[in-house]
């Protein structure tokens, strides 16, 4: 579906500063979305949600439905009584990293202690909204909360490796389980209930201030997550739970033994079989927490790399056929209009484009990859379609100041003369191109309009760790930022009328104006 005109940010909540070691939904989210809107930004853009496992990924989730409990405010919980100020300690680390192992079990630590004094100290009125919830959410909520307390209780262990009538799902050993574990059930309840107020009250306010959320669904879900356990028959795996096919990508010019992702694959011809409930179902509650999502490698809806799972490599795999429109169909009847923007990167083939266009879905458009061909480039912005998202980058590109100083002279000659400036600030000068671009959305990731280099990188694909913990601190966002990112809005036309604006955007040959005060 089309989309209005408009700007935007691409941060995770991860990536926000706070005084615990990552980013929380509490005081700081409210506060960034308040610069947003004082920045004439229109879009927020999120990493997927979910909680996160080996890795930190949040591309690599333990539940396609469950928010991530790591998330949930530790201020509002002490305001609320389930915790005190004795509890919370200050953070000593760095404040524009986050160190995952001691920050999650510090997280853990204290959200086991609001835990137990919420089941003890609740009022009638909250267990009533508890029951509700978790009434509501029972057809993701049961089948995740029990995943998550028996591999607790299993060391953490992948679910294939625990007991066979676990693993299979037997009915007798599962209600077993939900007696030997219930507080542990009812603690990942609870959570869960946290994250939902507490994302809902950021998800309220962002609405209040015009800002819609831009949310993120990859197109697979991790092996080891409730999804693949509470419906083996959906996704192609043995008699043992082990995947006989897995997802990835083809040998290509970046890498001669393609990408190995390891996700399982799906088995479409169940999917179908069951008019596919499962997606729909995804695709519900993803929207119930955000505005417009994007699907993470769109094109394995039209053909998808499926690779034996006993390859060690990519090299020896083979396209298959997606489910194609038939998915869409069914969403859309069950959903209406699709809000959906397509991660359509890479080689795409004319069938991706027609599946991508058929369903009036926005792709995506990188600047960075803009300079490496001639005029007729697709990304560059005289090539843009209207109903595109452009970006500078993405989580997985290095930053646009780290990207350009990697790229060959011949690129960055034509960034120079594309752009008909010097590239003193080239990541602020991309911004103003994507801006001024026809692409309905542009969004940019927070590291690139402060100018920040490979330091601030997000993501290496590929990359088993390191990833995914930068953050900002208050202090790194100059006063001229949010008053030169509204002017430039309104120049191009990216902010509602009325809305402000009157800041003069100043333009400079050597960008001196911009970012050196």
């Amino acid at each position: 579906m089309p989309f209005p005109r408009r700007s935007g940010v691409l941060l995770h909540p991860t990536s926000l500063p706070g005084p615990h070691g990552m980013g929380e939904l509490g005081p700081h989210a409210l506060r960034w979305l308040d610069v947003l809107a004082e920045a004439g930004q229109r879009v927020w853009q999120v990493l997927p949600l979910g909680p996160t496992g080996y890795g930190d990924s949040p591309y690599q989730s333990f539940s396609s439905f469950a928010g991530n409990p790591y998330l949930i405010s530790l201020e509002r919980l002490r305001e609320q009584g389930r915790l005190t100020f004795d509890d919370l300690g200050e953070d000593d680390g760095d404040p524009r990293r986050i160190d995952f192992g001691p920050v999650i079990s510090y997280h853990l630590d204290l959200l086991g202690r609001a835990a137990r004094t919420w089941r003890a100290e609740a009022d009638d009125d909250e267990r009533a909204a508890f029951a509700a919830f978790r009434a509501r959410h029972a057809p993701w909520l049961e089948d995740f909360t029990l995943f998550m307390a028996i591999k607790e209780a299993h060391g953490g262990r992948p679910w294939a490796e625990w007991p066979a009538p676990l693993r299979d799902r037997e009915a007798a050993a599962l209600a077993q389980a939900r007696v030997e574990h219930a507080d542990a059930i009812f603690r990942q309840a609870l959570w869960q209930y946290w994250f939902d107020a507490q994302w809902q009250a950021v998800r309220s306010r962002a609405a209040d201030l015009g800002i819609a959320i831009l949310g993120d669904v990859p197109i697979f879900v991790a092996y080891d997550s409730a999804d693949t356990w509470g419906d083996q028959a959906l996704f192609h795996l043995d008699d043992a739970g082990q995947p006989t096919v897995v997802a990835g990508v083809p040998p290509d010019y970046f890498s001669a033994t393609g990408q190995r992702w390891g996700n399982p694959l799906y088995c479409w011809k169940r999917h179908a079989e069951q008019g596919y409930a499962w997606w729909i179902a995804r695709v519900r509650r993803t929207l119930e927490l955000v505005d417009v999502l994007r699907i993470d490698h769109f094109r394995g809806f039209e053909a998808f790399w499926e690779i034996p799972a006993d390859e060690p490599t990519a090299v020896k795999g083979r396209w298959v056929k997606g489910p194609g429109q038939p998915l869409f169909d069914a969403l859309r009847a069950a959903l209406g209009e699709l809000p959906i923007v397509a991660e359509d990167l890479g080689v795409i083939t004319a069938g991706v484009e027609q599946l991508r266009d058929d369903n009036a879905l926005p792709g995506m458009k990188v600047l960075q990859f803009a300079f490496a061909g001639d005029a007729t480039d697709p990304y560059l912005p005289h090539n843009y379609p209207t109903n595109s998202v452009v970006y500078t980058g993405t989580h997985d590109n290095d930053t646009t100041v780290g990207w350009y100083a990697q790229a060959p002279e011949k690129e960055r000659d034509h960034v120079r003369r594309y752009l008909a400036r010097d590239d003193a600030h080239v990541a602020w000068e991309l911004w103003r191109l994507a801006q001024a671009s026809v692409a309905d959305t542009a969004v940019a990731p927070l590291q690139d309009l402060l100018q920040l280099g490979p330091e601030a990188r997000m993501n290496v694909p590929g990359a088993a760790s390191g990833n995914w913990g930068w953050r900002f601190t208050w202090d790194d966002l100059p006063d001229w930022l949010a008053p030169q990112l509204r002017a430039m809005a309104t120049v191009y036309g990216r902010v509602d009328a009325g809305q402000g604006g009157d800041t003069p955007y100043r333009q400079s040959t050597t960008g001196d104006e911009r970012g050196d005060e």
